[in-house]
């Protein structure tokens, strides 16, 4: 079995020196989140790797929590300049107490197709946020890449990948729903495998 913050530890220098894969998207997902962001806001990011996303966001709210269970990622995002705007530290969201309703923003990009439960973890999302509170994920929805599967399944087996869950994007939207969210944007640029970019509001 995969121990995956040795898993995340191992790859991290590598993670933190790859560049972003498709920058306008990327970018285009910044602007969409930001456009939601109070400057009394009180915000999450779970799974946050090296900080990137997290530096970008931190300036335009009152608090900004990243978290993640790898402690290279955490060492690598500590290092960055602005580094101190940010609440990083290793934790797994799984697991990890949360005060009910205490949180106007939760943000999960590139890490529900990764965890062994994604409706247990949106469910605990929904607890932890305010009324009126937003969800923003950004996701890889797997569930049509058949082809994948035994791939991955070695991958695992052999520590070389950690595992996966199989869902495509109407799944998604329907974990989100099922939990109590409204959807209020839902975006995914043109192309095979592209991360579908969600926000859910927790009704008021």
């Amino acid at each position: 079995m995969t121990d995956i913050p040795r898993f995340w530890d191992k790859i991290a220098p590598k993670y933190a020196l790859r560049p972003v894969g498709d920058m306008a998207s990327y970018e285009h997902k910044l602007t969409r989140t930001q456009a939601h962001m109070r400057p009394d806001m009180d915000v999450l990011e779970f799974a946050c790797g090296t900080g990137t996303t997290a530096l970008h966001h931190a300036p335009h709210v009152a608090s900004y929590r990243a978290v993640d269970i790898s402690p290279e990622m955490i060492r690598i995002a500590k290092a960055k300049e602005s580094a101190d705007q940010v609440g990083f530290e290793v934790a797994d969201f799984d697991r990890m107490e949360i005060a009910p309703e205490s949180l106007d923003m939760i943000q999960a990009h590139s890490i529900l197709h990764l965890l062994p439960d994604p409706p247990a973890t949106i469910a605990k999302v929904h607890g932890a946020l305010r009324p009126g509170g937003l969800f923003i994920s950004s996701t890889t929805c797997l569930g049509k890449a058949w082809w994948l599967k035994p791939i991955a399944a070695v991958g695992k087996a052999l520590g070389k990948m950690p595992a996966l869950s199989w869902f495509n994007e109407d799944d998604l939207r329907a974990m989100l729903t099922s939990q109590g969210f409204e959807i209020i944007e839902d975006w995914q640029p043109e192309g095979s495998m592209k991360a579908v970019f969600l926000v859910g509001r927790k009704p008021e």
